[in-house]
């Protein structure tokens, strides 16, 4: 079997939502990414973690959680030209194939997600390994069935001179990269220069799951879910 890596780039710096990934989240040391480290040495399947981050607190967060777990792992210094505000994710794909020699299956993730966790992972990978007769790759992502609209003013995803509003069931099921999870082997990587394939098996998953933090109403937001979700569990 072809082991399964996590990769996990963890850039400082956010400008929109400030030391997201470490700030405490819901009263927790170490904030998103603590939350996310521990949920990828929890999952099963995972053999090894890579972390690459400039940021000297993400560093020391993954360390104290790494070393006492039986999984596999570097913590890389990301170069300073990848640690960008506008850099390009194309070319965080080619430094994997410069940090990444051995035939490995990779999982890229991210600590912005914080509600795909351990089971979600273990989840798509099983879907990735069952499905590998078909396709090349896996890619997460979230179904939208709404009336969608172009900046002209005209529908996109429906015909109004047939039906006005049609029932939101009816109109064909698109889907949105969450960027929650791409699993692809590194051979893809080296052939495509991207983290997925030509034919990527589509795991779907629903809004509250694929809830990506990217501004700070979006980091509260998740907050008050992930207050609610551990009441309901019986955690808090």
């Amino acid at each position: 079997m072809t082991k399964i890596t996590a990769f996990l780039p963890c850039r400082k710096g956010s400008q929109r939502v400030i030391n997201k990934n470490t700030r405490k989240f819901c009263g927790i040391d170490g904030g998103l990414t603590k939350i996310k480290i521990t949920q990828l040495i929890e999952t099963p399947s995972i053999d090894k973690i890579i972390v690459s981050t400039d940021d000297e607190k993400v560093k020391q967060i993954c360390f104290e959680q790494l070393i006492r777990s039986s999984k596999e792992f570097e913590i890389l210094d990301r170069p300073s030209h990848l640690a960008a505000s506008n850099t390009s994710t194309d070319d965080v794909i080619k430094y994997i194939n410069e940090i990444i020699k051995e035939i490995t299956d990779i999982l890229w993730t991210h600590v912005t997600s914080p509600f795909v966790d351990e089971t979600i992972y273990e989840q798509a990978i099983n879907e990735f390994k069952k499905n590998q007769s078909q396709f090349d790759s896996l890619m997460s992502v979230t179904k939208v069935q709404k009336y969608l609209w172009d900046e002209s003013g005209n529908a996109i995803n429906y015909n109004r001179s047939i039906e006005k509003w049609p029932p939101t069931q009816s109109l064909p099921e698109l889907y949105e990269v969450n960027s929650a999870i791409f699993i692809a082997n590194i051979e893809i990587y080296r052939q495509y220069f991207d983290r997925i394939g030509v034919n990527p098996f589509l795991f779907k998953t629903d809004e509250f799951v694929s809830k990506d933090i990217d501004w700070e109403e979006d980091f509260k937001i998740a907050e008050a879910q992930w207050k609610n979700n551990q009441k309901n569990t019986g955690e808090c």
